[in-house]
């Protein structure tokens, strides 16, 4: 098939797009809109900049012949800057599609797909989904917790208060951190150069960290030995070694360490049973509609976290041994 009848078929797609439907570029995930279609160009408006882009027939043609030439694909991170439009325009082509996965596009005979973006629907016709993660319950109850207290000034906060929201600041991290590290597995196998891809919030960067390790000590003694250097030039302390010397010693720690302590606050434990129960609350708050039954419910919610606070409020020991002693 010519590139001539290729690229009228396009324009014919490009006629048939609904109007404000919103495409996506496969490397930036810069969403854009089809503003103009004429026969030499395709006019584009980008949305994070508010400026149009022309897209000229000609580049659409050799992006064509690229992709006819290699029957496994033409690899996306070789596109010029700013031609990242290009292939998802010509994606609406009902032979030309882009896997996402292994950075390509590809003329296929079949079905394909496109970078066209599924129109949002509103909020209002949406029907609320929670997902089951821990760090989605923490960041909640987080949130209620930043909403109830003024945090800008810490120092007049309750001490109940803010073991409350060191609580919860730990376990939204450790959550978090758990959660980032399986999105970025996932995000190895779709980065496929050095340039940053960006999503509405931000961007990644496929990146490579070195880690270095010593081979076995012997091997490594005997390969510095041929290469001239004295092994007493690179042996010293072994820390290990040391340790057990001070156990058959009578030197103390300070003899041979340099000591310097530093007081932090950790966490001990966590109420969970407590935490699930304002969670719920917090659960039913989000599910509720507005006026008087929602108003019924808060006031429930408050009375229950009432009842809750009188049976689990934090006693000090001095009164629980006063009250003992007292019996």
């Amino acid at each position: 098939m010519s590139f001539s009848v290729s690229w009228n078929t396009l324009l014919e797609e490009l006629d048939e797009l609904s109007e404000g439907a919103t495409l996506i570029t496969p490397l930036s995930h810069k969403r854009f809109r089809i503003t103009d279609v004429q026969q030499q160009r395709v006019i584009i408006d980008l949305d994070e900049k508010d400026d149009q882009r022309p897209l000229q027939r000609d580049q659409f043609e050799t992006l064509y012949r690229r992709i006819s030439d290699d029957p496994d694909g033409f690899e996306l991170d070789r596109l010029p800057p700013d031609a990242d439009p290009y292939p998802a325009v010509l994606s609406l082509h009902p032979r030309f599609e882009i896997d996402g996965e292994q950075g390509i596009i590809v003329e296929t005979e079949g079905p394909t797909t496109s970078q066209v973006l599924e129109k949002e629907t509103t909020r209002e016709s949406v029907d609320r989904t929670e997902p089951d993660l821990d760090v989605y319950a923490d960041a909640l109850l987080l949130v209620d917790a930043l909403e109830r207290h003024d945090v800008d000034v810490l120092e007049e906060l309750g001490t109940d208060t803010l073991v409350n929201l060191y609580t919860l600041l730990s376990d939204v991290q450790r959550n978090a951190d758990g959660l980032r590290k399986d999105v970025a597995d996932i995000l190895l196998t779709r980065l496929h150069h050095d340039r940053p891809v960006t999503g509405p919030f931000g961007a990644v960067q496929r990146t490579t960290r070195r880690n270095r390790s010593l081979k076995d000590d012997e091997e490594v003694l005997e390969t510095l030995e041929a290469a001239g250097i004295e092994r007493g030039r690179v042996l010293g302390v072994d820390r290990n070694k040391v340790d057990d010397a001070l156990d058959v010693t009578e030197l103390s720690e300070s003899d041979v360490y340099e000591i310097e302590e530093r007081e932090y606050v950790r966490k001990a434990e966590v109420d969970e049973e407590r935490k699930e129960t304002r969670l719920q609350g917090l659960k039913d708050q989000l599910a509720a509609t507005d006026g008087e039954e929602a108003a019924e419910l808060r006031e429930e919610i408050e009375e229950l976290e009432a009842r809750i606070q009188e049976l689990t409020e934090f006693e000090p020991g001095s009164s629980y041994h006063t009250r003992s002693t007292s019996g």
